[in-house]
């Protein structure tokens, strides 16, 4: 049998909280563990949802990966790029890559009968990945593609629809700037001309990401539309974009298309082309462990005090089993047997209130947030058990290491200084 903990077992059976002093102290210690716990799982749930739901956001309008040409044409703009079969085969072959897609970009001037407003247009063929649009419709349908002509459904956001008044069904002119080669003959050699050119669109679908660098500005049609406009050669494109199995090899994936493909083509990964977003996302995480070393540490010192207090109250039982011919150490893992059973009670009371309040806010959404500011609606929660488990593991070891400290005190209190007799 372990004498220490059979030991420190009667002392918190007799009721250690039923003295004038430790009762208060210890619920504090216990208090200060759960919440501690607590928050750190909350901070966790939440710091993880956020990043993962703005990245869903981010990547389900794009992608994670973006292969552009490098060279310019004669009006600066970057070419198009156009990759043979065996590319896109090979592509295709690489085991992180789940789907590519074919989009280019055309800025425009959306005019109605009040106001004008700039919008970008993103040109998408019928490979395109529609999924996170689909989720966040808020009325109508996706593009319908034809065969051998351009579709004129445009999809815009809900932010547009408000701001120029534009329902569903509804006609949208667009004008734009088109710049292409020409031959001079007057001067004998190619010269740029810059022209105006209008599109009239219908609005086949409202979709809503709460995503303002999106939703303010961005309207999607069919690439075939773009194509024309550029004066672009059938299946040209602005750029090829690349879904990812795993993002968190993001980097590496990158390295990997760019060998593939040869350093005429640009290939940047999302977390480039969107860098201010992501660092801002980054910060989050320092955020995140400043928050659960400060829980730590407030926990720990609670578990403190109250170990000091269970000690100073047990002086005389400290000199009698020291009397007894206990040494130091053992008489130490006597109250580290005992601070153990309450921090795991408290642990259990964290783990339960912190579980409990993520599935809480992940299933009925309570906490809500202003989309203009944070992009999201509401307070995203991501559960990661394996984090949960460190965090538990982590807070066990570094409050059992930290409650060592007062448990050195048992060495200085000798029997004869500690004994009283009656």
């Amino acid at each position: 049998m372990n004498i220490e903990k059979f030991i420190a077992d009667r002392i918190s059976n007799s009721g250690i909280d039923k003295t004038n002093i430790s009762k208060p102290i210890v619920k504090i210690g216990i208090i200060g563990i759960s919440l501690g716990v607590s928050v750190m799982l909350l901070t966790v749930s939440i710091v993880l949802g956020f990043k993962k739901e703005i990245s869903s956001k981010i990547t389900g309008l794009s992608a994670e990966v973006v292969i552009n040409s490098i060279n310019l044409s004669s009006s600066n703009e970057p070419e198009p790029v156009l990759l043979d079969q065996s590319k896109l085969d090979q592509i295709k072959a690489l085991p992180f890559v789940s789907h590519i897609q074919k989009t280019a970009f055309k800025n425009g001037i959306l005019k109605t009968k009040t106001e004008n407003e700039g919008v970008l247009l993103k040109g998408v063929d019928k490979n395109f990945d529609f999924t996170y649009l689909r989720k966040n419709l808020v009325s109508g349908r996706v593009i319908e593609f034809k065969e051998d002509e351009g579709s004129n459904d445009v999809m815009i956001s809900k932010a547009l629809s408000d701001k120029l008044n534009i329902q569903l069904g509804g006609k949208m002119l667009v004008y734009f700037i088109s710049q292409h080669e020409v031959y001079d003959s007057t001067i004998n050699q190619n010269v740029v001309l810059s022209e105006k050119r209008s599109r009239n669109y219908k609005v086949c679908g409202i979709f809503k990401t709460d995503f303002s660098d999106f939703d303010n500005q961005l309207a999607l049609v069919d690439l075939k539309q773009i194509q024309r406009l550029n004066y672009w050669e059938k299946g040209e494109a602005g750029a090829y974009e690349i879904k990812t199995k795993d993002f968190e090899r993001l980097e590496e994936e990158v390295e990997e298309l760019q060998e593939l493909l040869g350093y005429e083509y640009s290939v940047k990964s999302v977390k480039e082309l969107y860098s201010n977003i992501f660092v801002w996302l980054d910060k989050l995480d320092i955020n995140g462990v400043i928050i659960i070393i400060l829980m730590i540490l407030v926990a720990t010192i609670n578990m403190i005090t109250a170990l000091l207090i269970l000690i100073l109250e047990r002086t005389n039982m400290i000199g009698l089993i020291k009397t007894l011919g206990m040494p130091n150490i053992k008489v130490r893992n006597i109250f580290l047997w005992l601070s153990l059973k309450l921090i795991g009670k408290g642990m259990l009371y964290g783990n339960l209130i912190g579980i409990g309040l993520c599935l809480i806010q992940d299933q009925f959404k309570i906490a809500r947030l202003d989309p203009q500011t944070y992009y999201v609606e509401y307070v995203a929660i991501t559960l990661n058990w394996w984090y949960f488990l460190i965090l538990n593991l982590g807070t066990l070891l570094i409050s059992l290491l930290m409650l060592l400290l007062p448990t050195l005190i048992i060495s200085k209190l000798t029997p004869i200084k500690t004994l009283k007799f009656d």
